[in-house]
């Protein structure tokens, strides 16, 4: 097994939501490149062969974290696809806690601002993702989803694998 490949982390978001955004990505996502479920990253490239700690300090991180809220605010445009724009100080605070350890592991796409969203659309023409993101927009009313733990994948090329889920405490 290659443990060089990099690592992802994602929010784990309650099963109502998850499948909401799911279905909206099977919709509107170009099928031959949606390889993987909807998902909120907070980091794209963690470096695999630091796999043990990258878990240890992930459980010393939601050590007695509970279940949170998250305001979907709004809808994104990503030049060449769409995303739903999501908000949470406690996700601001967890993402930051674990950046700063991992800050030189960090890639730059990960030491940007982070701005938490879940992609529904990308890699199409930038007429069809502005129309898209106005089709959405028309109908959008703010609403609130749950961050349910973490999971942590294997990014080797295609379809990503997941390596362990970190669930928060109920």
């Amino acid at each position: 097994m290659d443990n060089t490949a990099p690592l992802i982390l994602t929010l784990q978001l309650d099963e109502r939501s998850f499948a909401f955004f799911d279905e909206q990505r099977r919709r509107y996502f170009p099928k031959e490149r949606n390889f993987i479920p909807a998902h909120l990253t907070l980091f794209h490239a963690l470096p695999g062969e630091q796999l043990a700690a990258i878990q240890h300090d992930i459980e010393a991180a939601i050590s007695g974290q509970q279940p949170f809220k998250l305001d979907v605010t709004g809808l994104r445009s990503l030049g060449r696809g769409v995303a739903y724009a999501l908000e949470s100080s406690e996700l601001n605070k967890m993402r930051s806690h674990l950046a700063l350890g991992w800050n030189d592991w960090l890639k730059p796409q990960d030491r940007q601002n982070h701005n938490p969203h879940v992609t529904v659309q990308n890699k199409v023409d930038p007429t069809q993702a502005r129309a898209l993101l106005e089709d959405l927009r028309e109908g959008f009313q703010p609403f609130e989803v749950t961050g349910m733990g973490l999971d942590l994948w294997w990014y080797r090329g295609g379809p990503w694998e997941k390596v362990r889920t970190f669930l928060f405490e109920r």
